[in-house]
């Protein structure tokens, strides 16, 4: 695509929801292998990321930047129980619930540090009140400033997007909003199985909400597609997610567009989940040198909208 002779480029955005025990603690049934495969997931994304140059969105639960806490937090407001696993079974778990070490090498590594609230705290649950929200907020951008990092994105919770009154109040100016889907577990299922045979992935156009916020959307997670599928699509021809990102790369490079890929450090669970991630950021990379494709941060996506 061209405009008055100058070639348009569009741009690939890679978001990380960095949890470790956070993204489960308030599940009653926590999967063993992905809560304890967070922080080897967190190094290999690092050094993926390092290898090829490339930049990414790093949303990172704002307690994972203390060094310690007594798992009462008596002065943040929160849901009935909310840290009852801190206080419990994972009060012997440091390392599950602090990651000091882990962020400050992804600050020094020049990644965009985004919020992902403090305790993982979905915005889109209705006990959440306002009050809730503007706490983990703050209680979030408290533990930033020890790594001198203020913020400018936030990604919400497994995607409950809400409460963006009191987002744009804090003073963040772009979020990631959730991905489109079929309602019915089996026609999820059918329609990813579909998308992996075609590789059809969207790309997507930020745009400014009516709270001043710029949405930059997800068009792909990198781990949706797993299970019987993948084994499936990849007997047909390789892996799915490899072929589907590269398509939406190409879709970038080729557009004024911008595909925006989303995973966890927890998704990278075995040495072939790592071989995707490696492949895809690769080609990224190619292709910024071969066509000059941008690779940006959500904050660098929405300031070009603002």
């Amino acid at each position: 695509m061209y405009a008055r002779g100058v070639p348009v480029v569009g741009a690939v955005v890679f978001s990380v929801d960095a949890e470790l025990g956070w993204g489960f603690h308030d599940l009653p049934d926590p999967p063993t292998p992905r809560v304890e495969a967070g922080r080897e997931g967190w190094l290999t994304l690092l050094d993926i990321f390092d290898r090829y140059d490339v930049p990414a969105t790093w949303a990172v639960v704002g307690h994972l930047m203390l060094d310690s806490c007594d798992g009462v937090h008596a002065d943040l407001p929160a849901i009935d129980g909310w840290f009852d696993r801190e206080r419990t079974s994972w009060r012997d778990r440091p390392d599950l619930r602090f990651g000091v070490d882990l962020v400050r090498q992804t600050v020094d590594d020049d990644h965009e540090i985004a919020c992902h609230t403090f305790s993982h705290v979905r915005f889109g649950d209705p006990r959440v009140t306002p009050e809730i929200a503007a706490a983990e907020l703050a209680a979030a951008s408290d533990a930033a400033q020890r790594f001198g990092v203020e913020y400018d994105s936030i990604v919400f919770p497994r995607n409950a997007v809400g409460h963006r009154d009191r987002v744009a109040d804090a003073g963040f100016t772009c979020y990631r909003s959730r991905e489109s889907a079929p309602a019915t577990g089996a026609g999820r299922a059918a329609a990813k199985l579909r998308d992996a045979l075609t590789a059809r992935p969207s790309m997507v156009e930020p745009t400014v909400d009516e709270y001043g916020l710029v949405d930059v959307p997800p068009s792909l997670f990198l781990f949706g597609f797993e299970g019987w599928a993948r084994t499936v699509a990849t007997a047909i021809g390789g892996d799915p997610i490899v072929r589907q990102a590269r398509n939406g790369i190409d879709r970038a490079a080729e557009t004024d567009g911008v595909f925006h890929m989303w995973l966890h450090p927890n998704n990278l669970c075995t040495p072939r989940d790592a071989r995707r991630v490696d492949a895809i950021v690769e080609y990224a990379a190619q292709c910024r040198e071969r066509d000059g494709l941008r690779i940006e941060t959500m904050a660098e996506a929405a300031a070009r909208v603002r």
